[in-house]
């Protein structure tokens, strides 16, 4: 029988409010695709003029949704998005073609626009047919009555087995113009993003050509999503969508067509930075968690050689059940870094768990005591620190622990 899993240690005591970003508007339903009296289906709807860019799932067997973003994000054009929630519609065959395709047809209808200018993401169960035509006729209403202001039953909207919605939000300029950046993401278990996130939608009202739109997006997918991992499992829906309307140009702001231009730094850096945010904020909503780990490398050959010893730590359930059981058993950590695949030297190895240093030159370092670092093992934020001491590669990685509760979570999942 499945049950509601416990809220996250990490929740937040209360869901941020965000301020309205000119040119979209949004509106929550409860469809009844999966889940009984909870919103389900979300839908935003964006003013013309509206650039899009997203990166998706690099899964093999990805879900009928992603294959139609993949299309949509040629036009770099939005008007609309449909999220469903409690099914992914992924390999679901012609079934699923349809599902998406009589979607779409009325998102079209609901808005008025072109077929490349939709948008549509579903995340639940894998395998089971999407019944479109039980919610699709629900899309006319929702569309006249979305609203700016709401986010936080949108951000509810897209949860599975998410134990809070995730919401977070950056002011930045552009040429002096202030923006504002919106996000909002679901993701508690199947995480190992390849490219984005299982699901991340992101607004603001700067005006920025789809290209550079895309270059940016890409670029902070790598140093945020695809440094977080629950599991090691990557999903067969992961789309992240980042949407522009455009209107900061109507209080001044130059349109960027260019990720090069200076203007845009500071923009990019702070969308970057709520793209940390919202991956770290999956890592501490991972199914059945009771810790928050960060795992930091450095001495690494590359930064890329960094990301793949610090995910094989991050990935390892010897390593994460030890860190549930609160045991400092940093063998794990050399056996995780020993079987990533890159350049590693027995004998050069230092790791730390927090500011205590466990193991050096290929050895238990001399200063090591067990009842220091099993006391450090009790908080419920851990870092654990490599450093291969072979050069300047350095990779940050979010994960959580590994307990009965997430075992628990997914034997229950489709009761």
């Amino acid at each position: 029988m499945a049950h509601d899993a416990a809220v996250s240690p990490f929740a937040p005591k209360a869901i941020p409010e965000v301020p309205v970003i000119d040119g979209v508007r949004f509106a929550a339903c409860e469809a009844g695709i999966k889940y009984r009296n909870r919103k389900d289906l979300m839908i935003a709807v964006m003013d013309e003029g509206t650039t899009a860019a997203g990166v998706l799932t690099q899964s093999k067997t990805c879900s009928a949704p992603v294959l139609w973003c993949r299309d949509s994000l040629k036009s770099g054009k939005a008007r609309v998005l449909v999220v469903n929630s409690g099914n992914s519609n992924a390999f679901t065959g012609k079934k699923g073609r349809d599902a998406v395709a009589l979607t779409a047809e009325f998102a079209m209808k609901a808005v008025g626009c072109a077929k490349d200018e939709v948008y549509l993401a579903s995340t639940g169960v894998i395998g089971e047919p999407l019944e479109a035509g039980k919610f699709a006729h629900l899309l006319d209403g929702l569309a006249k009555a979305a609203k700016p202001d709401a986010w936080a039953d949108t951000a509810r909207a897209i949860m599975t087995t998410d134990t809070f919605p995730k919401l977070v939000t950056r002011t930045a300029t552009i040429g002096g113009v202030p923006v504002t950046i919106n996000g909002f993401c679901k993701g508690a278990g199947m995480i190992a993003p390849d490219m984005a996130t299982m699901l991340c939608f992101i607004f603001t009202d700067a005006a920025i050509a789809a290209p550079a739109l895309q270059s940016l997006l890409a670029a902070g997918a790598q140093t945020s999503f695809n440094c977080m991992t629950v599991d090691g499992d990557t999903s067969t829906s992961d789309t992240m969508l980042m949407f522009a309307t455009g209107k900061a140009a109507a209080r001044g702001q130059k349109p960027v067509t260019s990720a090069g231009d200076p203007a845009l730094a500071d923009f990019t850096a702070k969308a970057h930075d709520l793209m940390r945010e919202l991956a770290q904020l999956v890592a501490k909503d991972g199914e059945g968690l009771s810790k928050f780990v960060t795992i930091e490398i450095a001495g690494a050959e590359s930064d890329k050689a960094a990301r793949t010893i610090g995910l094989s730590i991050a990935n390892s359930p010897l390593v994460k059940t030890a860190i549930a059981g609160e045991d400092p058993n940093w063998g794990r950590v050399v056996m995780a870094v020993g079987k990533a695949g890159e350049a590693a030297d027995r004998d050069k190895l230092a790791i730390w768990f927090g500011p205590h240093l466990v193991a050096k030159d290929g050895e238990r370092a001399p200063s090591y005591s067990e009842e220091t670092v099993a006391a450090y093992m009790k908080n419920g934020e851990l870092t654990i620190k490599v450093d291969l001491g072979l050069g300047a590669g350095k990779s940050t990685i979010w994960t959580c622990d590994l307990t009965h509760g997430y075992i628990s979570v997914n034997a229950d999942y489709r009761s």
